[in-house]
Protein backbone atom coordinates (compact mmCIF):
# COMPACT_ATOMS: atom_id res chain seq x y z
CA UNK A 1 0.00 0.00 0.00
CA UNK A 2 1.41 3.59 -0.80
CA UNK A 3 1.77 5.96 2.10
CA UNK A 4 0.09 8.81 -0.51
CA UNK A 5 -2.14 8.66 -3.35
CA UNK A 6 -5.83 9.32 -4.13
CA UNK A 7 -8.42 9.18 -1.89
CA UNK A 8 -11.70 7.86 -3.51
CA UNK A 9 -15.18 8.29 -0.69
CA UNK A 10 -17.72 6.04 -0.92
CA UNK A 11 -20.14 8.98 0.34
CA UNK A 12 -19.14 12.01 -2.17
CA UNK A 13 -22.01 14.11 -0.98
CA UNK A 14 -20.04 14.14 2.83
CA UNK A 15 -17.20 15.72 1.38
CA UNK A 16 -16.95 19.76 1.23
CA UNK A 17 -14.99 20.80 -2.13
CA UNK A 18 -13.59 18.34 -5.15
CA UNK A 19 -13.84 14.86 -4.10
CA UNK A 20 -12.22 13.73 -7.21
CA UNK A 21 -8.88 15.68 -5.68
CA UNK A 22 -8.41 14.41 -2.33
CA UNK A 23 -4.64 13.48 -1.50
CA UNK A 24 -3.40 11.57 1.24
CA UNK A 25 -0.22 11.88 2.54
CA UNK A 26 0.36 9.43 5.04
CA UNK A 27 -1.62 6.10 5.71
CA UNK A 28 -2.73 7.94 8.85
CA UNK A 29 -4.28 10.75 6.95
CA UNK A 30 -5.86 7.71 4.61
CA UNK A 31 -7.21 6.53 7.71
CA UNK A 32 -8.66 9.50 8.77
CA UNK A 33 -10.51 9.86 5.89
CA UNK A 34 -12.33 6.54 6.01
CA UNK A 35 -13.15 7.09 9.50
CA UNK A 36 -14.76 10.69 7.99
CA UNK A 37 -16.37 9.25 5.17
CA UNK A 38 -18.20 6.73 7.10
CA UNK A 39 -18.69 8.34 10.68
CA UNK A 40 -22.55 9.15 10.36
CA UNK A 41 -22.12 11.56 13.33
CA UNK A 42 -19.90 13.51 11.04
CA UNK A 43 -22.12 15.55 8.83
CA UNK A 44 -19.24 16.93 6.49
CA UNK A 45 -15.57 16.85 6.19
CA UNK A 46 -12.80 18.10 3.92
CA UNK A 47 -9.12 18.19 3.58
CA UNK A 48 -6.88 21.14 2.83
CA UNK A 49 -9.74 23.26 1.71
CA UNK A 50 -9.12 25.43 4.54
CA UNK A 51 -6.12 27.67 4.45
CA UNK A 52 -4.72 29.72 7.26
CA UNK A 53 -2.23 32.70 6.57
CA UNK A 54 0.71 32.44 9.39
CA UNK A 55 4.05 34.17 10.24
CA UNK A 56 7.07 31.67 10.02
CA UNK A 57 9.43 33.26 12.97
CA UNK A 58 12.45 31.81 11.50
CA UNK A 59 12.25 33.72 7.69
CA UNK A 60 10.23 36.74 8.75
CA UNK A 61 7.37 36.12 6.28
CA UNK A 62 4.12 35.26 5.68
CA UNK A 63 2.96 32.04 4.22
CA UNK A 64 -0.27 29.92 4.01
CA UNK A 65 -0.95 26.50 5.69
CA UNK A 66 -3.11 24.05 4.63
CA UNK A 67 -5.31 22.24 7.18
CA UNK A 68 -5.16 18.79 7.00
CA UNK A 69 -9.03 18.13 7.70
CA UNK A 70 -11.99 20.38 8.39
CA UNK A 71 -14.87 18.58 10.06
CA UNK A 72 -18.22 19.60 10.77
CA UNK A 73 -20.36 16.93 12.48
CA UNK A 74 -24.26 16.32 13.02
CA UNK A 75 -25.00 17.85 16.07
CA UNK A 76 -22.68 21.35 14.83
CA UNK A 77 -19.69 21.47 16.51
CA UNK A 78 -16.26 21.99 13.92
CA UNK A 79 -12.82 21.55 14.37
CA UNK A 80 -9.86 21.82 12.14
CA UNK A 81 -7.20 19.08 12.21
CA UNK A 82 -3.75 18.37 11.79
CA UNK A 83 -2.19 14.82 11.82
CA UNK A 84 1.38 14.64 12.85
CA UNK A 85 3.49 12.36 14.59
CA UNK A 86 4.31 13.01 17.99
CA UNK A 87 7.81 13.69 17.77
CA UNK A 88 7.00 16.81 16.47
CA UNK A 89 4.76 18.45 18.44
CA UNK A 90 7.88 18.70 21.20
CA UNK A 91 11.15 20.19 20.84
CA UNK A 92 13.78 18.23 19.86
CA UNK A 93 15.93 16.09 22.00
CA UNK A 94 19.35 15.05 21.63
CA UNK A 95 22.79 16.30 20.84
CA UNK A 96 22.44 20.02 19.79
CA UNK A 97 24.57 21.85 17.13
CA UNK A 98 23.70 18.48 14.54
CA UNK A 99 21.91 18.51 11.49
CA UNK A 100 19.58 16.44 13.06
CA UNK A 101 18.96 18.91 15.84
CA UNK A 102 18.65 21.98 13.63
CA UNK A 103 15.91 20.39 11.17
CA UNK A 104 13.66 19.03 13.97
CA UNK A 105 13.88 22.52 15.93
CA UNK A 106 12.92 24.43 12.25
CA UNK A 107 10.14 21.93 11.96
CA UNK A 108 9.10 22.37 15.93
CA UNK A 109 8.79 26.40 15.58
CA UNK A 110 6.99 26.26 12.00
CA UNK A 111 4.41 24.24 13.57
CA UNK A 112 4.01 26.15 16.92
CA UNK A 113 3.24 29.16 14.70
CA UNK A 114 1.16 27.54 12.47
CA UNK A 115 -0.68 25.85 15.29
CA UNK A 116 -0.95 29.14 17.26
CA UNK A 117 -2.63 30.75 13.77
CA UNK A 118 -4.89 27.89 13.36
CA UNK A 119 -6.11 27.61 16.58
CA UNK A 120 -7.02 31.70 16.59
CA UNK A 121 -8.55 31.10 13.27
CA UNK A 122 -10.70 28.24 14.45
CA UNK A 123 -11.45 30.10 18.20
CA UNK A 124 -12.77 33.32 15.58
CA UNK A 125 -15.28 31.05 13.74
CA UNK A 126 -16.39 29.06 17.15
CA UNK A 127 -14.58 25.87 15.83
CA UNK A 128 -12.29 24.43 17.66
CA UNK A 129 -8.12 23.01 16.59
CA UNK A 130 -6.94 19.72 17.74
CA UNK A 131 -3.57 17.75 16.53
CA UNK A 132 -3.84 14.14 16.04
CA UNK A 133 -1.19 12.22 16.63
CA UNK A 134 -0.46 8.63 16.34
CA UNK A 135 -1.86 8.20 20.03
CA UNK A 136 -5.06 9.81 19.38
CA UNK A 137 -5.42 7.79 16.19
CA UNK A 138 -5.21 5.09 18.11
CA UNK A 139 -7.41 5.87 21.09
CA UNK A 140 -10.04 7.15 18.76
CA UNK A 141 -9.55 3.81 17.09
CA UNK A 142 -9.29 5.10 13.78
CA UNK A 143 -5.46 3.93 13.37
CA UNK A 144 -6.18 -0.35 12.86
CA UNK A 145 -3.63 -2.10 15.03
CA UNK A 146 -0.71 -4.54 13.27
CA UNK A 147 -2.85 -7.45 12.17
CA UNK A 148 0.07 -9.84 12.10
CA UNK A 149 2.94 -10.08 13.84
CA UNK A 150 5.95 -9.81 12.74
CA UNK A 151 8.02 -13.29 12.25
CA UNK A 152 11.75 -14.22 13.44
CA UNK A 153 14.31 -13.88 10.72
CA UNK A 154 15.79 -17.07 10.03
CA UNK A 155 18.42 -17.54 7.47
CA UNK A 156 18.17 -20.00 4.74
CA UNK A 157 20.39 -22.90 4.54
CA UNK A 158 22.35 -22.90 1.24
CA UNK A 159 22.72 -26.21 -0.42
CA UNK A 160 26.10 -26.22 -1.49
Amino acid sequence: MAYSGKFKPKNVNKYRGDYTKIVYRSLWERHCFKWCDLNKDIKGWSSEEVVVPYFYEVDKKYHRYFIDLKITFANGKTILVEVKPDKETRPPTGAKRTKKYISEGLTYVKNMNKWEAANKFAKDRNWDFQIWTEHTLHDMGIKPKSTKPLKPYSRKKSNK
